[in-house]
């Protein structure tokens, strides 16, 4: 039981931003159109039809097409794509398909002749069948494209690795003076020795070499604050909205579906890249 929740709140990655999940739609009524036309995987009483069975079919997958596009316009604008789990997917794909059964139902006088279209047993029926081609296309849909975004970023991962900026070192003066929010904390930094730091409520922790381990320094001050004293130096980067770090210290860039996870010099820490920074983290090395 305590595996299965565990399993549920693992993160996932979240791929309906962008035009994203126009496609997604679009792909949903492609499928959905040829399923039901082509396999008529429910029974198909032809009487009661007001239209023909093809504008039946194309009616279905619009609808699905428009619920899909309308649900996750909403969700894109509300979603923290870095908190996005398992069991949100799941929640998220679950009122899908409950939308989707609720307007197929909706629908049904403009293309059934029956006394009976605003039955319960049609709303239930309509919601049945729904769940049963959806999770059908979930089993499709999901793995390729958890492959496709697995693919992707291990076969990037492999050229950033490449291009590893491990160790280059800054040729201009290194050691600065960083302001916190209490004068009594301020300290110089040796931009050289710095790994990467890591929010923590109103507090920072700055990870820095130590002879082959890490100090670790407490300072109150934001990341903004750190990353704003840090600009001169281009190779700061800020991989998350918790962390920042110094790119000449990754030893390694691991890729995942859910994005990257940075392997720091001397670091225990696995340090991630959210997905909002990817495009600009993969810039920075191969551009």
């Amino acid at each position: 039981m305590a595996k299965g929740i565990e399993i549920l709140k693992q993160p996932y990655p979240y791929y309906y931003k962008g035009l994203n999940f126009v496609i997604v739609a679009g792909i949903i009524f492609i499928m959905s159109l040829l399923f039901n036309y082509l396999f008529e995987p429910f029974v198909v009483y032809r009487p009661e039809h007001k239209v023909a069975y093809f504008w039946i079919s194309m009616i279905h997958s619009f609808n699905a097409f428009m619920v899909v596009l309308i649900i996750l316009f909403i969700n894109n604008n509300m979603v923290d794509e870095d908190r996005w789990t398992v069991v949100k997917e799941m929640v998220l794909i679950g009122f899908m398909l409950f939308m989707i059964g609720v307007c197929q139902f909706l629908v049904r006088d403009l293309i059934y002749d029956n006394p009976d279209n605003w039955s319960l047993g049609y709303l239930l029926e309509e919601l049945r069948n729904t769940f049963l081609v959806g999770i059908l296309f979930v089993i499709i849909l999901v793995p390729l494209n958890y492959l496709k975004l697995l693919k992707a970023h291990l076969m990037t991962a492999q050229s950033i690795n490449a291009q590893s900026l491990l160790g280059q070192t800054f040729e201009k003066t290194t050691v600065i003076s960083v302001i916190t929010q209490q004068k009594s904390d301020d300290f110089e930094l040796d931009v050289n020795h710095f790994l990467y730091a890591k929010a923590d409520g109103n507090y920072l922790e700055i990870f820095l070499e130590n002879g082959g381990t890490t100090a670790r320094l407490i300072k109150r001050m934001t990341l903004k604050e750190l990353e704003q004293q840090l600009e001169p130096f281009p190779n700061f980067f800020k991989t998350h909205r918790s962390y920042l770090v110094n790119l000449q210290k990754v030893v390694h860039v691991k890729g995942n579906a859910q994005g990257y996870l940075l392997q720091i010099k001397d670091a225990i820490e696995e340090v991630p890249v959210s997905r909002g920074m990817i495009p600009k983290f993969e810039r920075q090395y191969l551009d």
